[in-house]
C-alpha cells in the first residue's frame, strides 16, 4: 500500500513537473512572440521615423523652382539646306521691342512684343504670350525660335549652350545680363512646362531639341546684372 501511494505521488510529481515545463515553454513562446511582434513594430517605427526624417531633410533642400505651363506653337527642326548665320549687313535693331544676344553662339536677333503682328516664329525670334519684359522684377521673358538649318532657324545653335553661359537682352536702351541655370527637355505637346525660381527675374529660351522631333529643349537663365 505504501509503495502504491509512493508511485501515485511520483506520478503526481511528474505531472506537476510536466505542467511546469509546459507552462515554462508556453511562457517562453509567448515571450518570443511578443518580442518578435515588438521588434517588428519597432523596426516599422524606425523606418517611419527615418522616412519622416528623409522627407523633412528633402523638404529643407527643396529648390524654390515652381512650375508654370505655357502654350507654344509648333517649334520645329526646320531644314531648307541653308544654315542660319547672323546677317553681315547692318540691322536696325531700334525697330524691335528688344534684342537677344548670345555671344557664345554668335546670335543677335531682335524680337517684338506679343501684340505686334511681326511677333511670329515664322519670321523672327518670337515672344511667348504671358512674357514679362526684363524690367519687371521676378518676371519671365520667354522667347522661342526654330532650330535646324533653315534661315529662320534662329536658335539652331542653342544646343551648344551649357549651364553658366551668358545671354543678354537689350530693352529700352538698357542691357540685362542673364546666366543659364537649367537646361531640360519636355515632350512636344503644344504646351511647355517652365520650371523656374519665382524669386528671380528670368529669361526662358525654347526650341526644338537637336536631332529629336518629339521633344523641345528649355533653357532657363536668371538675371545677374
Amino acid at each position: 500500500m505504501q509503495m502504491l501511494n509512493q508511485k501515485q505521488n511520483n506520478n503526481k510529481k511528474r505531472k506537476t513537473l510536466r505542467k511546469s515545463q509546459l507552462l515554462l515553454i508556453g511562457s517562453f513562446l509567448v515571450f518570443v512572440g511578443i518580442f518578435v511582434i515588438s521588434y517588428n513594430h519597432l523596426l516599422f517605427l524606425k523606418d517611419q521615423v527615418f522616412a519622416n526624417m528623409e522627407i523633412a531633410i528633402a523638404g529643407l533642400n527643396l529648390p524654390t523652382d515652381e512650375e508654370e505651363e505655357v502654350n507654344v506653337p509648333s517649334v520645329e527642326n526646320v531644314s531648307d539646306g541653308t544654315v542660319y548665320e547672323q546677317p553681315s549687313h547692318e540691322i536696325n535693331f531700334s525697330q524691335y521691342t528688344g534684342v537677344l544676344e548670345i555671344p557664345k553662339i554668335g546670335l543677335k536677333r531682335g524680337f517684338y512684343n506679343t501684340d505686334s503682328r511681326y511677333n511670329s516664329i515664322q519670321y523672327n525670334v518670337s515672344t511667348v504670350a504671358g512674357s514679362s519684359m526684363p524690367d519687371v522684377a521676378n518676371g519671365n521673358l520667354m522667347l522661342m525660335a526654330h532650330s535646324g538649318d533653315a534661315y529662320i532657324s534662329f536658335f539652331a545653335y542653342l544646343y551648344r549652350l551649357n549651364i553658366g553661359d551668358n545671354a543678354y537682352v537689350t530693352y529700352q536702351g538698357k542691357q540685362y545680363k542673364y546666366q543659364i541655370v537649367n537646361i531640360y527637355t519636355v515632350p512636344k505637346t503644344g504646351k511647355v512646362a517652365i520650371y523656374r525660381n519665382y524669386n528671380k527675374t528670368t529669361l526662358t529660351l525654347i526650341t526644338c531639341t537637336k536631332n529629336d522631333d518629339t521633344t523641345q529643349t528649355v533653357y532657363i537663365a536668371e538675371l545677374v546684372s
